[in-house]
């Protein structure tokens, strides 16, 4: 596999803001905010068979998020809760800087009707 293209619809969510404070047998554990566990849910859902390779080799991880508001948004954020999102839907096996060895082209663009995140992955060389 030389290239991959994912398009992930909704509203792209950070995993940092709006995190909550759960206890867990009386211990304080630090969670993710519910819209960005149904987020994570539904990217998930929309990642198929074809693109889940784990992949285990160095790659560009590209991703262009379109918010629907021209709200300023943490570029870093955004990247990590889609690392975390593809390791967990098996795209890749891990996120770490023996995997992706690059977030080139990365950009966040605006788009009021089709809020989405645009992945594009290529192997390198």
């Amino acid at each position: 596999m030389q290239k991959m293209e994912i398009i992930l619809h909704g509203r792209p969510y950070t995993k940092k803001n709006s995190n909550r404070i759960i206890y867990i047998k009386g211990k304080p554990r630090i969670v993710p905010s519910d819209n960005y566990k149904k987020y994570e849910k539904d990217c998930i859902r929309q990642i198929t068979g074809v693109h889940r390779k784990k992949i285990d080799y160095p790659i560009n991880l590209k991703v262009l998020y379109y918010m629907p508001t021209r709200h300023r948004v943490d570029l870093v954020n955004l990247l990590e809760a889609t690392c975390d999102i593809l390791v967990r839907a098996n795209v890749l096996e891990d996120d770490n800087c023996n995997i992706i060895k690059s977030h080139d082209g990365c950009q966040v663009l605006y788009d009021k009707k089709n809020p989405r995140a645009e992945i594009f992955i290529d192997k390198l060389e």
